[in-house]
């Protein structure tokens, strides 16, 4: 695909999904998208598939909740144009945009240690990450329509800058790639390598959503022994018993004993590794408390309202001696290196990404996406923009 002369270095009227007012379905509507800044890619969107973040910021009347706004974050698209400065990609490579940047060139890019950049550090912006206070959305009208965790997937053409995007081989089917845009990268990336659960290990997983399903999987491909699930829903254990899921804790039906006291009689004094994806710091609490003294691992990956807290009593974490607890961005995965190594799993048929998409629609019905996470009947469903 060579350089599309009729649009480089001009705006694109497309067809989005605006968020216009919190709460409220997506409005489908023209907006023009403007060519892409230095260091900037824009790219026509392929297919992307419904987050529960998205669902979070959408509800929000307050900040980070604004509007209105192109909502969208996981999702895979082709290169159409690019701005000045960029070498990393090329119009017409097929890249998966990520929330997290990997700009390769900071400390923090550079370290092994961890996956946050310390140049375009990660925040919850309706903004440009390299331009303060810039967006390349307007309506037909001028009016300012604001961005979504550095990607807005819901429009047919986006601009992203270039450290949150990674090249990709384009045969791999999209929409299975998308999904190692954001949950699925973040739940295997937070067993892989934020706990780095090793073989013979007990995993416990609270909230067996999309995440917490994907922790699951990423748990099995480290050969853990025994994966204990825990949810209100107990439906929930047929589908996890596919990536790896061994045991089930129904967290409404443990009588008058906590689920941390259910979990420790089974584990013989608590789990190696403890996830929690639903985002509720009471059930922090209860991994960090069915985490193993001496060494075990409590990782933090669900997202909790804005302004909440989490307490600890200071001598239960003295005298655990070594067991400790953490917090996870997009898995400690490094975009540019880690997301190729995934889809390569994938390709190898080691890595289990089929059976997350239960649902495939096309764009103008987005708003059905949202009724299918929110009543619980699909784990991903893939949004095409043009099928």
């Amino acid at each position: 695909m060579g350089e599309n002369m009729s649009t480089k270095g001009k705006p694109i009227r497309c067809k989005a999904a605006v968020s216009r007012a919190p709460n409220e379905p997506l409005v489908m509507e023209e907006i023009m998208v403007a060519p892409p800044m230095p260091r900037e890619v824009r790219i026509k969107v392929i297919c992307s598939s419904l987050c529960h973040t998205d669902i979070g910021l959408w509800v929000l009347k307050d900040l980070p909740g604004i509007y209105p706004r192109v909502l969208g974050h996981e999702a895979i698209g082709v290169v159409e144009s690019v701005g000045e400065g960029v070498h990393e990609v090329a119009v017409g490579d097929t890249v998966i945009p990520t929330f997290v940047s990997d700009c390769g060139e900071c400390d923090g890019c550079r370290s092994k240690k961890g996956n946050i950049c310390s140049k375009l550090p990660f925040k919850v912006t309706p903004y440009m990450p390299r331009y303060d206070q810039g967006t390349r959305f307007t309506s037909l009208n001028g009016e300012t329509i604001y961005h979504t965790m550095c990607v807005s997937s819901f429009s047919e053409y986006t601009v992203i800058d270039v450290a949150h995007v990674t090249k990709v081989d384009p045969s791999i089917s999209p929409s299975r790639a998308c999904l190692l845009s954001c949950g699925i990268s973040t739940g295997v990336g937070a067993a892989w390598k934020i706990a780095n659960v090793e073989e013979g290990s007990t995993v416990v997983i609270f909230g067996m959503g999309s995440i917490g399903l994907a922790v699951a999987e990423g748990a099995r491909l480290g050969g853990a022994a025994r994966i204990i699930g825990v949810d209100l829903n107990s439906k929930k254990f047929e589908m996890g018993k596919i990536f790896g899921v061994t045991d089930f804790v129904n967290g409404g039906e443990c009588g008058d004993k906590s689920v941390s006291q259910v979990i420790n009689e089974m584990t013989g004094g608590g789990a190696d590794y403890c996830f929690e994806c639903i985002g509720l710091p009471s059930m922090v609490h209860e991994a960090y408390s069915c985490c193993r003294n001496g060494w075990g691992k409590t990782v933090i990956i669900g997202v909790a309202k804005p302004g909440s807290e989490l307490g600890l009593n200071y001598h239960d974490i003295l005298n655990c001696g070594g067991k400790s607890i953490m917090g996870c961005i997009f898995g400690g995965v490094k975009a540019k290196t880690d997301i190729p190594i995934l889809l390569q799993r994938y390709l190898n048929k080691e890595l289990r990404l089929d059976q997350f998409v239960t649902h495939e629609i096309q764009f103008e019905d987005i708003n059905k996406a949202f009724d299918l996470l929110l009543t619980g009947e699909s784990l991903r469903c893939v949004i095409w923009m043009d099928k």
